[in-house]
């Protein structure tokens, strides 16, 4: 089943060789550490292994990916890295957002990270803190559909209802197409928890004994670009706690929101950080 994203117009012919390259780009910095194979590459794009080798030909060479000569693995490359150079706002915006996850994780004892929304999927871009938890596979640079972190949960709260269906039908159909359907009840039970306390709340409900909570990071339009999440063990963070919880995390948001109106001005005027923009 094909994973859809953003909703765009249809691929012109002209377009759509542009389109696969950037898809691929996207995948490829979804697992920056690790790299991918060429056939697992092919396969998550659904796009044949022979089209694959020969955008991937043409994107070494341009440097905007590297081939790693022990395992064969491609990984993003450094022109990716000096094309980010003419975006200086964002780079401070990254270290603004460190130093506040990184005071966060301290005080809490637990995983602080922030997560910014890219179309129907979210960007996890920062991650601090040294709990090891089971289960929480998310780094810097892991690119997620939103329904499936607490995080994602909370910016899905401040869109219109009918953006939020599309995204969700989305949604479903990734996480089927790569999972299963095996944890759509949780992922049920994690959005009607949020829904019923007014902000992202999961108390174990994908993963057992792991709780996490997230508030959004909005636009001055209210819409979400992003979301400060926390999450810890069972035994710090039971329910009674949520309303100190919740007030922690939207201390921190707000001073999210003014370091992006400070550091990257339109966009909290945009409420988007990579979602599609609002016709």
């Amino acid at each position: 089943m094909k994973s859809s994203r953003s909703p765009q117009a249809p691929a012109s012919h002209g377009t759509q060789s542009i389109e696969r390259a950037l898809r691929i780009l996207r995948e490829l910095a979804a697992r920056g550490e690790f790299g991918w194979r060429l056939s697992d590459l092919a396969a998550r794009c659904e796009v044949d292994k022979g089209t694959v080798h020969r955008v991937l030909s043409c994107l070494v060479r341009e440097r905007f990916v590297q081939q790693r000569s022990t395992d064969k693995h491609y990984f993003p490359g450094p022109m990716l890295y000096e094309l980010g150079l003419s975006l200086p706002g964002y780079a401070a915006f990254q270290q603004a957002c460190e130093r506040r996850m990184a005071k966060l994780a301290a005080q809490t004892e637990a995983i602080a990270w922030l997560i910014l929304r890219s179309g129907n999927e979210y960007v996890c871009a920062v991650r601090q803190g040294s709990l090891e938890l089971r289960g929480l596979m998310v780094h810097a640079g892991t690119r997620r559909p939103l329904f499936t972190s607490v995080g994602g949960v909370a910016i899905l709260q401040t869109l219109p209802s009918l953006e939020t269906e599309n995204i969700l039908a989305d949604n479903v159909q990734q996480e089927i197409a790569q999972r299963g359907s095996g944890r759509l009840g949780a992922l049920e039970k994690m959005r009607d928890r949020s829904r019923r306390h007014g902000f992202g709340v999961n108390l174990g409900d994908v993963v057992t004994g792991v709780h996490a909570f997230a508030v959004p990071v909005c636009a001055d339009n209210g819409r979400a670009m992003a979301a400060v999440c926390l999450t810890g063990l069972a035994e710090q963070f039971g329910e009674p706690k949520l309303a100190e919880v919740r007030a922690a995390l939207a201390e921190v948001a707000a001073a999210v929101e003014q370091d992006a109106r400070e550091l990257l001005g339109g966009v909290m005027h945009m409420g988007h950080m990579g979602a599609s923009a609002e016709p």
